[in-house]
């Protein structure tokens, strides 16, 4: 468990260029809330999400293995726990973020 989480932390700390970061921030200003490309970290800064998130993943806001994973999106966490994170869960997660007024 412990390389896993090493291993997500070396992910989310990984070097993103600037030019990506500039071309895909209008979007996802407007973007909904979603699995694949809103991190961990803003879902539980948001009240909904976050209640979202406590349905589907009991106790995933007060878990400490989330910690070093939040910048990542719950797809990105996938490929790391397929298990933990199945598509049918991830898609049940959407489902209910779609609900949600868009950021």
């Amino acid at each position: 468990m412990k390389s896993l989480v090493l291993a997500l932390a070396l992910l989310a700390t990984a070097a993103v260029p600037a030019a990506a970061l500039a071309e895909d921030a209008p979007a996802a200003a407007q973007a909904a809330w979603s699995t694949a490309n809103t991190p961990l970290a803003d879902l539980l800064a948001n009240a909904e999400a976050k209640a979202v998130l406590e349905k589907h993943i009991p106790g995933i806001s007060t878990n400490p293995e989330v910690e070093p994973v939040k910048g990542l999106s719950l797809k990105a966490i996938q490929a790391y726990a397929p298990d933990r994170l199945p598509d049918t869960l991830l898609a049940a997660i959407d489902a209910d973020l779609a609900k949600l007024p868009a950021k």
